[in-house]
């Protein structure tokens, strides 16, 4: 990453995040071999970090141009010629709601649009070194793939390549991947201030050895193919429409995607499991009326086949795992059976009204309705991504994904349930995903939406996309 964007003799290379200060280091070692000198400027908000980079090496005149400030919200006289970084990953959660909201502000001054409320802080780092760069300047980024997976990911990368050049993407094997034993999916971004170009080499690193890389990065950039790395030269198009992460596939916007065949909705969210997602023994205990109490899978690791089935909620229930959902709707309090009330005091006492979501609900205990979905999605896990048959008739928390066919015959729906079990279906879940560490993926409910069908599966099951009938609704008779 520091040779790419020292490529051109830079003398300044900006570090936004120096942390335990890994790429001064390496520009030290590059100067060093070339008989230069580089100055080193930053940001670096932990004392802490800055201490780990003293003891790896860097002296007090490497640091003096570090300033302690957030890099997102500082000025810089100038442009930066070379900017390289490992941006904090904060998720979005983790984000204070005003600073989140000063974000957005820089995102919308910059691109004249916001990105997803989700968007972790690795993005706005993105955004505004990018404005900070200077003409023909580069810069080389290491983040995950949910940059360019995320919701507003198509609308950042569209805005970003047509006023920047993305020259180069690097992605990893599983074993190959720069930092083993962390669930996330890094990407290396390189990109330069110059006129866009309408193709990129697109890179995968095979091997966990940086040779290879290193070696490509030094040369001009071409296309090369070897145990250690893979090297395509790829059209920008075809990149942003499938994903920047994802291998390289041939654009079909025939292809027929899950969406004509099915709707898809996230599980139910409670807003605090432990007092809505119940046991049998304690829903007994507790005497709450059936009328209340739902069928649930709320854990992934509770369906361990690809069918749930009566004997699978019976099992589950004899272990004493919680296989219920305590659902009141949104009838005054006084009008709940006695026993139901006492609960529902019980919550209110603990405090939860105040939760997060069901703050947000008017009555706070008002449960989401699902109808049970004839197919459920594991979409989240170290084991393999799954479509399920529900023959118990359940409904699942947001473990799980719920498929609707868009008919309800017994033979469509497993017709369909075939086609989405079959290795080709599966293994193009990748390209509707975002990606984690050691392969594991996670599918939302309107990119599953997306997913490709191979059209020789359909053909051979004789599976047509049908109209949404007017007597499926969804979310059950009471919303």
């Amino acid at each position: 990453m520091v040779a790419y964007v020292l490529q051109d003799k830079a003398d300044c290379l900006f570090d936004p995040a120096v942390g335990p200060g890994v790429f001064f280091l390496s520009a030290k070692k590059l100067a060093e071999q070339e008989g230069r000198e580089i100055e080193m400027r930053g940001c670096e908000i932990d004392p802490q970090a800055l201490n780990q980079a003293r003891e790896n090496g860097l002296t007090a005149k490497d640091l003096q141009e570090i300033q302690g400030t957030d890099f997102v919200f500082a000025d810089f006289p100038g442009k930066l010629p070379a900017i390289v970084a490992n941006p904090p990953y904060l998720r979005h959660h983790r984000l204070s709601a005003n600073y989140k909201l000063q974000l957005k502000g820089l995102a919308k001054r910059m691109m004249g649009f916001s990105p997803d409320g989700r968007a972790g802080l690795h993005i706005y780092f993105l955004l505004h070194a990018l404005e900070l760069l200077a003409p023909e300047g580069r810069l080389a980024f290491i983040m995950p793939a949910d940059t360019c997976e995320g919701v507003s990911a198509p609308r950042l990368w569209d805005w970003i390549t047509r006023r920047f050049r993305l020259e180069a993407v690097v992605t990893f094997a599983p074993e190959a991947s720069p930092f083993p034993g962390v669930d996330t999916n890094p990407i290396i971004f390189m990109i330069r201030k110059a006129n866009p170009a309408p193709d990129f080499f697109w890179l995968r690193l095979m091997q966990p050895e940086a040779t290879a890389l290193s070696e490509w990065i030094m040369r001009p950039f071409a296309e090369v193919q070897s145990d250690s790395l893979v090297c395509v030269k790829r059209d920008l198009k075809e990149g942003l429409a499938t994903g920047l992460s994802r291998f390289p596939v041939d654009i079909q916007p025939e292809v027929p995607v899950l969406g004509q065949f099915a709707s898809v909705l996230r599980g139910i969210a409670t807003g605090a499991n432990d007092f809505f997602f119940l046991s049998r023994r304690q829903a007994l205990e507790l005497e709450l009326p059936e009328e209340f109490l739902i069928p649930t899978i709320g854990r992934n690791r509770d369906v361990a086949s690809d069918r749930i089935t009566t004997q699978t909620m019976t099992e589950l229930e004899k272990s004493g795992k919680p296989t219920l959902l305590f659902a009141p709707d949104d009838r005054p309090w006084d009008l709940f059976p006695p026993s139901v009330r006492r609960y529902l005091e019980k919550g209110a006492e603990g405090g939860l009204p105040h939760r997060p979501l069901l703050a947000t609900r008017n009555p706070w205990y008002k449960m989401e309705v699902r109808k049970a979905p004839p197919l459920l999605f594991a979409y989240l896990g170290r084991r393999n991504a799954r479509f399920i048959l529900n023959l118990a008739g359940v409904v699942p928390l947001t473990c799980l994904l719920c498929v609707y066919p868009k008919s309800e015959e017994n033979d469509y729906i497993e017709r369909l349930w075939r086609i989405l079990q079959h290795p080709e279906t599966i293994q193009n879940l990748f390209r509707v995903g975002k990606s984690y560490g050691s392969g594991c993926i996670k599918v939302e409910p309107r990119a599953l939406e997306k997913l490709p069908l191979p059209t020789h599966l359909l053909e051979d099951s004789k599976l047509e996309s049908v109209a949404t009938s007017p007597q499926l609704n969804l979310f059950g008779k009471n919303n």
